[in-house]
């Protein structure tokens, strides 16, 4: 029997999968061949699209006049598909039932243009095998982090008063709007493990199985978030050495009774030795010791550990300029490549610090020749508005990708987004923030597509033609919008401590968590040159080593963070410093203006409850820009001492 369409709840919105998306090929003539699970799945889409829209769909029967055929020829696991359109007829194939899969939702987006015209068949593979989202969601709600760390979205989908919500329906609809943007992979569970949430690994994984249910016929492999210290918090041992034949035997004794519950676990997502969660150091073992005993449990059974490398002394003495949080990564695990199992997956983020809005692509990605890796994105925009502000970071991931395939290094094989989702009645909080999973989930799947055309797919499917070009001018941009009003030149954080939201350009300057300025009355900037500064620089290879290195040949946009330069040095656009501060700040401000603007005019395009939801947020993205921009004006007008050169109210 067909696997039926999830309901969404009354009042949640359809994001990219409206109704309307499916009539192209619901009012046709559709033939399905092969079975299983994922075939179910294709078969009950195609069903409930054609009983919307008036068209027919058989199973397995002879070739006749049919508009679309779905066929599966083979029973592997691939992805990948096959597309053609000839003598009127669009057919896709895919010898592994998560190709057909894909394949049909590829004939979802394509919409009418897949019925029209001929199309040489043309095979479809996803780059990166494993496309994954990390959900920082909590069990029980955190005294300080709520329900979900760093969420902007409500609640979990995943959680509610300290137990699996139930609510399934749902978490079957997420897995569906995932699947067709390409999306493979979910950690279901915060990274920073509290004492609830160690539990899932042992007395609730059945919790977890029944997550991983809901979420199976989309094609989705379900993760778990664990914690090193677990042989002590929940197998009662007194260590957790990674070389104790005790703490072995613990883990796969859990891991076995982790793949009984569920046939297809992931594995699991690892933070150790980093901000306070237990780890390796501990027992005087290095990080691959560490992955290698959990690799080993899990390999057995085709599982992965993802091991983050985000791993910092967040005790920093504020006063010692010798010590640099950006060098961490790339210190602690150089020298360990090549010592990790096959199995185990180092997850690095993108940039060398904290998913700034600006700063460089993290040279340990290209430094790892004999490590499997895996990039780590943001979605949830924890340092970009929190999802109160329109900023879509399709360009930011774009260009970071387009910097690792241009090195010499291995690159990468994964990519992972930490979520942006939460149980908001529009997913995200903010509607215009859905465009940011919708993105990941493309670019994941081809690293090198235009994000540009992603966005323009995500606006067409998602609200149809009528508002496009203005919904398009009102994201495109937007990334650069918010960079202008806030940090400037790649210095990154000036945000209010904690929370992370709105400015506070001392926030951090005298704390231990290692995100400084060093603004004075005479410059501003980092020093990571390897000739007077931390050596940070030195951590690329050829040329890009040389370019950091040099004030001259440093690129604007990261001049502040590589280097500590006088508020008269002038950038390659020609301005000083300080006048491109002021210039850019009040240009933020005056870009969101002109973005409520357009959003505004949109008002008759759009159901009232988006635009309505959009222009509350415009309201307050307004309101924080203009904060931003008299904060950062001020206090470097006041530190400078040099006025604006068009005599610009500056407080």
């Amino acid at each position: 029997m067909p696997h039926p369409v999830p309901v969404l709840p009354e009042g949640v919105d359809p994001a990219w999968l409206p109704p309307t998306a499916f009539r192209p090929l619901g009012s046709r003539r559709t033939l399905i061949r092969g079975s299983g699970p994922l075939v179910e799945t294709v078969h009950g889409e195609v069903a409930e699209a054609c009983a919307r829209f008036g068209g027919r769909v058989v199973r397995d029967a002879a070739p006749g006049p049919y508009d679309l055929v779905l066929e599966l020829t083979g029973d592997d696991s691939s992805e990948a598909f096959a597309y053609e359109r000839a003598d009127g007829c669009t057919t896709v194939t895919a010898t592994g039932q998560r190709g057909l899969l894909y394949g049909f939702f590829h004939v979802v987006r394509l919409g009418e243009d897949a019925f029209g015209g001929d199309t040489q068949r043309t095979r479809h593979s996803p780059v990166l095998g494993v496309r994954m989202l990390d959900h920082w969601d909590n069990v029980a709600v955190h005294p300080v982090m709520g329900q979900v760390e760093r969420g902007y979205a409500g609640g979990s989908l995943f959680w509610a008063d300290g137990r699996a919500r139930g609510e399934f329906e749902r978490v079957r609809a997420y897995g569906r709007l995932l699947a067709v943007c390409g999306i493979n992979a979910v950690a279901v569970n915060n990274v920073n493990v509290h004492e609830t949430e160690a539990r899932l690994l042992t007395d609730r994984i059945g919790e977890v199985a029944d997550i991983a249910r809901a979420l199976r016929p989309y094609g989705i492999r379900t993760h778990l978030s664990v914690t090193f210290a677990a042989p002590i918090v929940l197998g009662g041992l007194e260590t957790a050495d990674p070389l104790d034949g005790r703490v072995r035997e613990w883990w796969a004794g859990a891991v076995a009774r982790a793949y009984e519950a569920i046939p297809d676990f992931g594995g699991f997502v690892v933070k150790a030795d980093s901000e306070g969660q237990p780890g390796p150091f501990a027992y005087g073992r290095t990080h691959a010791d560490g992955a290698n005993m959990l690799a080993a449990a899990l390999e057995p059974y085709g599982g992965t550990v993802h091991w983050r490398a985000f791993v910092y002394d967040h005790r920093q003495d504020w006063r010692d300029r010798t010590t640099d949080r950006a060098r961490a990564a790339y210190d602690h695990f150089v020298p360990l490549d090549g010592e990790f199992a096959g199995n185990a997956v180092l997850q690095v983020k993108h940039g060398p610090m904290d998913f700034q809005v600006r700063e460089p692509v993290s040279p340990l990605i290209s430094a790892m020749s004999h490590t499997t890796l895996a990039v780590e994105l943001q979605a949830t925009q924890e340092y970009t508005g929190q999802q109160r502000h329109v900023c879509w970071l399709g360009p930011m991931w774009s260009e970071a990708i387009r910097f690792v395939e241009g090195q010499e290094g291995p690159g990468f094989e994964e990519l992972v987004a930490v979520s942006n989702v939460g149980d908001d009645p529009f997913w995200t909080g903010h509607p215009l923030a859905q465009a940011n999973l919708y993105t990941f989930g493309r670019l994941a799947w081809q690293p090198d597509a235009d994000p540009v055309g992603i966005l323009d797919e995500w606006i067409g499917l998602t609200f149809g033609a009528g508002p496009a070009a203005g919904l398009h001018a009102v994201l495109d941009g937007s990334w650069r919008t918010y960079e202008k009003y806030t940090a400037p030149l790649g210095v990154g954080f000036m945000v209010q401590p904690g929370h992370h939201y709105g400015p506070s350009v001392d926030g951090y300057e005298y704390s231990p968590w290692g995100t400084y300025h060093f603004a004075d009355r005479d410059g501003i900037g980092v020093d990571r040159s390897v000739a007077s500064g931390t050596g940070y620089a030195g951590q690329y290879a050829k040329p890009w080593a040389e370019v950091y290195e040099s004030v001259e040949t440093c690129p604007d946009e990261l001049l502040l963070f590589f280097h500590h330069v006088p508020y008269g040095q002038v950038l390659k656009s020609g301005k000083t410093v300080i006048q491109h501060i002021y210039d850019t700040h009040f240009e933020g401000v005056e870009e969101v203006e002109e973005a409520a603007r357009v959003w505004e005019s949109l008002a008759g395009l759009l159901t009232p409850a988006r635009h309505a939801r959009v222009t509350e947020l415009f309201g307050e993205q307004l309101r924080s820009a203009r904060e931003w921009r008299d904060q950062i004006n001020s206090y470097f007008l006041r530190k400078s001492g040099v006025p604006d050169e068009r005599g610009r109210v500056i407080y």
